[in-house]
């Protein structure tokens, strides 16, 4: 991993119609890092003026796709050595900010997850179809993989090098699930810290919706399966190359 003896630490926010909360979320978290990054993803409303004028460096990817804003705003993080990913609705605690970040500046962990689960979550700001879905998504990540996740939180700060060497694929709503079961199967040291969450300011695109949630659960099952599904190939690949039956039960996937 590279070095952080003197870190850059850039916020990303991917956002679509935040022009109510935007300059919020970034006046709060500015002093906490070196530069915010906001990628307006195809908004209708001046998400991307509030941003610029209350100081971020505002990128545009106007393909919707949360995993793609997210890539957007990577690319432009020339700088970073530390990536903090955060929504742009102020339903993250910019006061948690320092407890993301300071695992990987102590180098004892490459990434970190705010866990909503383990924290403080104000009535309502989580619908049932979310905390379904969190639940979910842990328990498939803990049969599978055996990863200790209580949480799909968006707030999570990641080594630069580490997340490039992922190659995260994953452009739209499989983001977040992406990170987390490729940081898990690279060998990443992963840690998740309490993080506090609030309603956001606005509706939601995803939970605020039938369709939204709907989509994000299917992108996120989808994500597990393919992630499942190569690595049952890697391994009756391996044996192959060893000169070794596959294991029982494997099969070749066409």
């Amino acid at each position: 991993m590279g070095d952080l003896s003197l870190p850059k630490i850039s916020v990303i926010i991917p956002a679509l119609n935040e022009e109510a909360s935007i300059a919020q979320v970034i006046h709060s978290v500015k002093d906490y890092v070196n530069e915010v990054i906001v990628c307006d993803n195809g908004s209708t409303d001046d998400t991307a003026l509030n941003a610029k004028q209350a100081g971020a460096v505002v990128v545009s990817e106007t393909v919707p796709g949360y995993g793609r804003a997210c890539l957007a705003g990577m690319d432009a993080a020339k700088t970073a050595n530390i990536l903090v990913f955060m929504d742009g609705d102020a339903a993250d605690n910019p006061q948690d900010l320092p407890k993301l970040i300071k695992p990987i500046l102590d180098q004892e962990f490459d990434m970190v997850i705010g866990s909503r689960l383990s924290g403080v979550v104000e009535d309502g700001a989580l619908t049932f179809p979310q905390k379904f879905g969190n639940w979910l998504a842990c328990r498939l990540m803990k049969i599978i993989w055996k990863a200790p996740y209580t949480d799909l939180g968006p707030f999570r700060a990641i080594r630069k090098d580490g997340l490039t060497a992922l190659n995260m694929d994953a452009l739209t709503y499989g983001w977040t699930i992406q990170m987390q079961i490729r940081a898990l199967k690279a060998g990443l040291k992963v840690t998740e810290t309490p993080v506090n969450y609030s309603k956001r300011i606005g509706v939601s695109k995803i939970s605020g919706t039938v369709k939204g949630v709907a989509l994000a659960g299917t992108y996120i099952l989808s994500v597990i399966f393919i992630e499942a599904t190569r690595d049952r190939h890697s391994r009756f690949v391996r044996s192959m190359t060893n000169n070794q039956s596959p294991p029982k039960g494997e099969t070749t996937l066409s």
